[in-house]
């Protein structure tokens, strides 16, 4: 065991910083400390020699250094001839629960890993994970069947990767080893910074799950089915975090055994709080919010106390680059878009409102900003609202399409917004600015359209291979007739011969009958709110038939019941 010390590093004092203003491009290309930015991101604003004289954060550091000795991770040597040692730093961060109050303290020793250089001490960096979409079609299929959906989390999970390349690093602060001080640490395993942690990481559990008779998703890689004797095991991986649900109690009891003999895993119990999103599991249904995120975005925002408004974004409402107006804080203005983006994880309702505002990260002015605070004061008064999963007497995939024409004032381009659904609630939605200049709303829509089944080829894939295979043609609805007939045969050649021929894959798939197209009328389009502007009454209808519902009403339900 390391013995506490008092030593600590000053290395980063004497270092030149960085340049404050760079590209995007420039951070990647070379290789600086965009890597350990994104560790510290969410992390507390506390340095080792303030930490050190907590109880609490000093309990944390021996216990992160306890869990790295026992995993064997690295070694005391002399550092050879012609090798840099890694820089390490403490990062400290209070962990919440979903109800944002402190489940624990815990210390993570990070390597500065933008001191490697790409092909000398790492190789390939890519790790999966799961898609946002997927965690959404794993609660809409565990709400469907009644199956509780359990979690699990791998303690120090990056130092069971295993390194390819010999990487040395510099002793922790705090924990040298006495008479030793001069040595470095030889990593036998993996170490939070590092850029090839995640995909040694990856790498492990992995192999691990396909010795177990787990079968990767094709098309989802982050995925892992286990099907025998028609018992089923679903597990989706997110780093660390593990969430997995299936039909029989005890093949889920033998994973949770033999994950533990394997990795130390912390078991959660039944899902409840995953990537900040809150999840309420009873007997009528799944529910599913982002309402501790939402008010931690009002506070740090100072818009507590704001009134509402009944609509993120004002009917008729269009934003432009070129009109006047003075410059606002691009940082802060990035900043904020950032976060609301993530708040869409469960709020489809903001998804075009917060897509407009993305649009003006370069230059935003104040016309921008107010936009920003008008989804923010819409926000106040919906902050309980979210994604109610329950069972639905027809279990299938169907989605609707929609565009609106020419709706940006800037290029003249359209928006395409799309939304599938298994069964009453809606699991994917996207809503995007289309690429080109469309002549007509028939070519606007028969553009959004092909984007739409594209997606369904991927969905319908995917849930093949969940054993929920499609054998129908999944209908996508249309408010549009002249773009099904188009998709239907090449009718209107005059007005369709110029349309990207990428476009037109989506013939193919409703001649195949993978697809069948069909006209909606325009005030039952459930993509409408994901294209334009709507009306208070026809917005509220919409959030209605995504499937959006007030918790609190839920809960007030559940207690009336009971």
């Amino acid at each position: 065991m390391i013995t506490p010390t008092n030593h600590s590093t000053t290395e980063d004092e004497n270092e030149p910083r960085q340049p404050r203003m760079r590209s995007l491009q420039d951070l990647y290309d070379t290789t600086t400390e965009v890597h350990l930015i994104c560790l510290l991101a969410d992390s507390e604003d506390i340095i080792f020699e303030e930490a050190v004289r907590n109880k609490k954060w000093r309990a944390a550091m021996d216990e992160e250094i306890a869990a790295i000795e026992k995993n064997d991770t690295w070694e005391l040597v002399e550092l050879p001839e012609n090798h840099q040692p890694i820089g390490v730093k403490w990062v400290y961060k209070k962990k919440m629960n979903a109800e944002g109050k402190i489940e624990r303290y815990k210390a993570r020793l990070v390597a500065k890993g933008y001191r490697q250089k790409a092909g000398i001490d790492y190789d390939e960096v890519f790790a999966p994970v799961a898609r946002m979409e997927t965690i959404r079609l794993l609660i809409s299929l565990a709400a469907q069947y009644k199956w509780p959906i359990y979690q699990m989390d791998v303690k120090s999970a990056f130092l069971n990767g295993v390194l390819e390349k010999e990487v040395y690093v510099e002793q922790p602060p705090g924990y040298m080893k006495a008479e030793n001080e001069t040595k470095v640490l030889k990593l036998k395993k993996a170490l939070y910074g590092l850029k090839q942690a995640p995909r040694a990481w990856n790498t492990r559990i992995d192999t691990y799950l396909k010795q177990n008779r787990f079968i990767q998703c094709p098309y989802e890689h982050a995925l892992y089915v286990k099907e025998k004797e028609g018992k089923l095991l679903y597990v989706a991986l997110y780093v660390d975090d593990l969430i997995f649900m299936g039909n029989d109690e005890i093949m889920i009891k033998e994973f949770k055994e033999v994950m533990g003999r394997e990795f130390e895993m912390t078991d959660l119990g039944l899902m409840k709080y995953f990537l900040g999103l809150q999840v309420r599991q009873d007997e009528t249904g799944i529910f599913l919010s982002q309402e501790a995120y939402a008010k931690s975005i009002m506070k740090k925002n100072k818009m507590d106390d704001c009134n509402p408004v009944s609509t993120p974004m004002e009917l008729g409402a269009k934003l432009s680059k070129f009109e006047g107006g003075d410059q606002v804080d691009a940082n802060k203005y990035r900043s904020l878009v950032g976060s609301l983006r993530y708040l869409t994880c469960t709020r489809p309702d903001i998804l075009y409102s917060v897509g407009v505002v993305s649009r003006f990260m370069e230059e935003p002015n104040y016309s921008h900003w107010k936009a920003i605070k008008r989804i923010l004061r819409y926000i106040k008064g919906t902050t309980t609202h979210g994604l109610f999963y329950s069972k639905s007497n027809e279990y299938k995939l169907m989605g609707y399409s929609d565009s609106d024409w020419c709706g940006d004032v800037d290029d003249c381009k359209s928006t395409s917004g799309y939304v599938f659904y298994l069964g009453d609630v809606a699991f994917t939605w996207a809503s995007k600015k289309q690429p080109i200049v469309t002549l007509s709303t028939c070519e606007a829509e028969y553009v959004a359209a092909s984007w739409c089944v594209g997606h369904a080829i991927w969905l319908r894939n995917l849930l093949c291979e969940l054993k929920l295979q499609q054998h129908e043609a999944t209908e996508i609805r249309i408010d549009n007739k002249s773009a099904i007939e188009l998709a239907r045969n090449p009718v209107h050649h005059e007005r369709s011969k110029h349309i990207d021929v990428r476009f037109h894959f989506l013939r193919e798939h409703v001649k195949n009958e993978d697809i069948r197209m069909s006209h909606v009328a325009s005030h039952d389009q459930a993509a409408d709110i994901f294209t334009k502007t709507l009306p208070t009454e026809l917005f509220v209808n919409n959030k209605t038939m995504i499937g959006m519902k007030d918790g609190r009403e839920l809960s007030l339900r559940e207690e009336f019941v009971k």
